[in-house]
């Protein structure tokens, strides 16, 4: 039995049916089971469908990557992060949100974008899209580290990020993937980290 790729919207493109069933069958089955034919049976579309909208599995790699960089903007919903003014504690929330998210409703996406990391790191050609979808979040974090004080902005996003990753792959694909932390565990993790940078 084929993956079912997620929902799309209502009038999603036939690049976007492609591109989430392409997610999907790198959750399930991991690089080698995306195939061009693989997709086609998991979107329901017909044979040859996927190879219209991307000839090469680069081009297919490509359309994943920026489709999961359009997903998880939604999942990380960049537009609820606070006003910095607010102090530390709207960051925390909006960042725990976001974290676990990413751990429970959204671990087959997490799964993803673990696949197709490591798949970047043998394409030169994919590490450019995939860290280009990874800047806006990267960019708007330092933004917002910076006004709320950071003496060094860069390495405190870093910081942030690298313990949320770190914290996402233990818990989607690590030694604790048996239980994922709950919403007021993620937070505490993330506002001890905070406070230390912060100085507070």
């Amino acid at each position: 039995m084929p993956t079912s790729a997620p929902a799309g919207t209502p009038g999603a493109s036939r690049a976007d049916l492609v591109a989430d069933a392409a997610l999907a069958l790198l959750a399930e089955r991991g690089m080698r089971g995306l195939t061009h034919r693989a997709v086609d049976e998991t979107a329901a579309l017909p044979q040859g469908s996927t190879s219209n909208v991307a000839r090469t599995r680069q081009a297919l790699l490509e359309l994943a990557v920026r489709r999961l960089a359009e997903r998880e903007a939604r999942v990380l919903a960049l537009h609820e992060m606070p006003d910095p003014a607010a102090g530390s504690a709207g960051l925390v929330d909006a960042l725990a949100l976001a974290t676990h998210r990413a751990l429970t409703r959204n671990r087959d996406l997490t799964l993803a974008r673990y696949e197709l990391a490591l798949e970047a790191t043998r394409r030169p050609e994919l590490r450019t899209y995939f860290d280009a979808a990874g800047a806006r979040f990267r960019d708007q974090l330092t933004g917002l580290v910076t006004a709320m004080g950071s003496a060094d902005p860069a390495r405190h996003a870093l910081s942030l990020v690298a313990w949320a990753d770190g914290l996402m792959f233990s818990c989607v694909a690590g030694s604790f993937s048996a239980e994922a932390p709950g919403l007021a565990e993620v937070r505490a993790g993330l506002q001890e980290l905070l406070d230390g940078m912060l100085g507070r």
